[in-house]
């Protein structure tokens, strides 16, 4: 009988009982589909790095003879190693694509993932084992040959095998953020295809116990001169930056369902307090009719028990079978694995889990109160709460308000728990909204300043690194251009050791180092100047000093910092060439920028790219995270309908029998609605004023999550901050509006014998 009850009263109050489910429906299903694609990103890399048995670190030095690897042996925590040689190579086409060759000794650390053909043999002096993604962009298959000039050598290898490296997931060249398989790839041989019988290896990569920074303590202690650098996994650029990836879809999984949750708990708990409120004489019957406690909480506790178990399950099940679609055909032009498959987590399960024990709480709190109350007193009409005069109204000032803003003063008063409700409904929403469009804005600034704003050229030339200074020279005077030195570099303080980027400038206007605001910041020839995210990174401020080294150089300077600038996709330093030699280093231009479009070749020029070729690669390296930007802005959208609505609607319900008094008393349905649209819009304002500072502080952690290379800080744009208060009002006035129609169609007899 009980559960016939429950089905009619969902029946009844379906639009409340469908916005329970939706919420319950829609927080599941957010937070596993996001998860399962990112959780499904660290299965299969992790998966990958194991397959492959990934390097814990690279050990970089010009010559790794026996006695070297003697030493790294006898550090204790060694617990397998292997060299290589590695080199960077130009294959024979015509636009000279740059192609790094492993010639490796037995391939069993950082292993060649084979896809086609037949695997590596370390015996076989005539085979290459190839890039995938570079041979299909290039039409190559399995027995096809292919040659590689490299350091005054040129060899000529037949395919046998294609496949990927868990050393190169993601793979950009210095000139482009995306990969461009059509410019760069990598290839792995046996140390027997060497051109000569003595090879010398130039990287080791060790598996070790222990954590990273432990052995590499131990290594600089022991071995501090004999090696250039050592690059920690964690620090390696592929693992680096699809570690970032995860992290941000990760934050975002995690931040954006918790919303819809507590909305959801909202919702249940403001309708079980109106059903429970409305059906006092019913549950004084039932308990006249002997009914116990305990099976009227039970049957007032599974209404919302019942709705968030399906939703939640329906959400577990489509979550991670469309979300993760969504995303993986953009990542994979990016990053390579051998696999994108969606993974399944237990936290899916565990969320869903206490969304449901959530419920069950809930629905007991609104039920526990009138259950404990006797069958007679139950069966009687609620006393109807006793409004006092408050400070506002003991004041001069409110005789002369309107008769609206007093009624609609002292109902928000007597009604306090269902204005704090639809306050905080409404905070949700507008936050949700502030920190999808404050995400969209922070993308949108971060390209405009980096390629608008900080570099004012219109191509960039690669320069060879074989190029010499007559030939860049040349280059510089035909195309009128300005050269420049980047190079990675790893700079330590007494707090952090970081990895990052140099820029060495000549006296150009085509490169502006900007502040935050992206106000010009003039950095001296005698000067250096360091990034804000690196500073903030290392702990450290201008006129304290740093250590640093170019990688794949062991010769560490101490340089004092005097200026601090902004990048949003370069952390590290930026200083002038004279400054450079002054600190003993060489410099060697690495580029050449100029304001000319140049499709042309030169001598000494390995690639020429457009600004236009740099912004698309840009903005197809951000293609996954708009696509999460888009669905957070449409599921704020949603939720903003569904909180209002369901709000509006109880609202409307609780106060039904005083809409039918002002009815009787002769107020028209303009004047009824105009009382309740002023309510609604007062609580929309509280909520949306509220929303804000949570919505930047959501912004925020989101803007953190993104790594160490890029440095955005929360904001929103004027147009975007009127566009979220936009749709919040709008919103709130179009639900207000449908409640007209039942204000006409209201039953005064009904609603004002409704409390007999």
């Amino acid at each position: 009988m009980l559960a016939k009850k429950m089905l009619r009263d969902i029946s009844k109050h379906k639009a409340q009982f469908i916005s329970i489910f939706l919420m319950a429906f829609l927080g599941v299903f957010v937070f596993s589909g996001v998860g399962g694609e990112s959780v499904g990103l660290e299965v299969n890399v992790n998966q990958f790095y194991e397959d492959t048995n990934l390097a814990d670190g690279w050990i970089y030095s010009p010559d790794i003879n026996d006695l070297f690897l003697y030493q790294v042996d006898c550090l204790g925590a060694t617990t397998q190693m292997e060299r290589q040689y590695v080199v960077d190579s130009v294959a024979d086409f015509k636009n000279d694509p740059d192609v790094t060759l492993h010639f490796v000794e037995n391939n069993t650390i950082s292993k060649f993932y084979l896809l086609e053909g037949e695997k590596l043999d370390i015996n076989d002096s005539e085979g290459v084992w190839l890039d995938k993604s570079f041979a299909d962009a290039k039409g190559l298959k399995v027995g096809d040959n292919i040659s590689f000039e490299f350091e005054g050598y040129e060899i000529e290898k037949k395919i046998k095998g294609l496949g990927y490296s868990p050393e190169y997931v993601y793979h950009a060249s210095t000139s482009s953020v995306i990969p461009d398989f059509n410019k760069i790839g990598f290839a792995y041989m046996s140390y027997k295809a060497f051109p000569e019988d003595n090879i010398t290896y130039n990287v080791l990569n060790v598996k070790f116990d222990g954590t990273a920074e432990n052995y590499n303590d131990i290594l600089s202690y022991h071995m501090d001169g004999y090696y250039s650098t050592f690059v920690e996994r964690a620090e390696h650029s592929s693992v680096s930056q699809f570690s970032e990836e995860m992290d941000q879809h990760k934050m975002m999984g995690d931040i954006f369902p918790v919303v819809f949750i507590l909305i959801a708990m909202l919702i249940l708990l403001t309708t079980m307090t109106r059903i429970i409120t409305h059906q006092r004489t019913q549950i004084g019957i039932l308990k006249a009719c002997g009914f116990k406690n305990h099976s009227i909480i039970l049957h007032y506790v599974s209404y919302g028990f019942w709705l968030v178990l399906a939703g939640s399950i329906l959400g577990l099940i489509l979550g991670p079978m469309t979300l993760p679609q969504l995303f993986y055909p953009s990542m994979s032009a990016t990053y390579k694995l051998p696999s994108w498959n969606p993974a399944w987590s237990m936290d899916f399960v565990y969320v869903a889990a206490l969304m449901v024990i959530m419920s069950l709480a809930v629905s007991y709190y609104a039920v526990k109160n009138i259950s404990e109350e006797k069958p007679a007193d139950t069966i009687r009409p609620k006393v109807p709460k006793v409004s006092t005069s408050g400070f506002l109204e003991k004041l001069g000032i409110w005789k002369h308000l309107s008769f609206n803003i007093r009624w609609n003063y002292r109902d928000a008063k007597r009604n306090k728990f269902r204005a704090l409700m639809t306050i905080i409904g409404v905070i949700g929403c507008s936050a949700l909204l502030v920190c999808a469009f404050g995400m969209y804005d922070g993308m949108n600034d971060l390209k405009e300043w980096e390629y608008s704003q900080i570099n004012h050229y219109d191509s960039k030339l690669v320069i060879n690194e074989n190029a010499t200074d007559s030939q860049i020279d040349d280059v510089v005077s035909q195309v009128n251009g300005d050269k420049i030195m980047e190079s990675a570099i790893e700079i330590e303080s007494d707090d952090a050791k970081k990895s990052g980027s140099l820029l060495v400038l000549n006296d150009t206007d085509l490169i502006t180092p900007t502040d935050y605001d992206w106000n010009k910041v003039d950095i001296k020839e005698d000067e250096v100047s360091i990034s804000q995210k690196m500073a903030d990174m290392l702990n450290v401020k201008v006129g304290d000093t740093v250590k640093w080294h170019i990688m794949g150089s062991n010769k560490w300077v101490n340089t004092k910092i005097d200026k601090i600038h902004a990048d949003p996709i370069s952390q590290g330093f930026i200083m002038s060439s004279e400054k450079l030699e002054d600190l003993d280093l060489n410099y060697t231009p690495t580029s050449v920028i100029t304001s000319e479009h140049v499709n042309e070749t030169y001598d000494g020029v390995k690639a020429a790219n457009s600004m236009k070729d740099m912004t698309s690669s840009w903005d197809e390296l951000t293609e996954s995270m708009w696509m999460l930007i888009y669905i957070l802005i449409f599921f704020a959208c949603l939720l903003a309908v569904v909180v209002l609505y369901n709000l509006g609607l109880l609202s409307f319900t609780e106060i039904e029998r005083e809409i039918a008094t002002l009815k009787v008393l002769g107020f028209k349905t303009s004047a009824l609605r105009k009382l309740l649209l002023t309510q609604n819009l007062w609580f929309t304002a509280i909520g949306f004023i509220l929303g804000i500072p949570v919505g930047y502080y959501i912004l925020a952690i989101m803007w953190e999550s993104s790594g160490d290379s890029f440095y955005i800080l929360p904001s929103v744009s004027l147009s975007n901050f009127i566009l979220t208060a936009v749709i919040t009002f709008v919103l709130s006035i179009l639900v207000n509006l449908m409640f007209s129609r039942k204000i006409k169609k209201l039953d005064m007899v009904e609603s004002l014998k409704s409390g007999e």
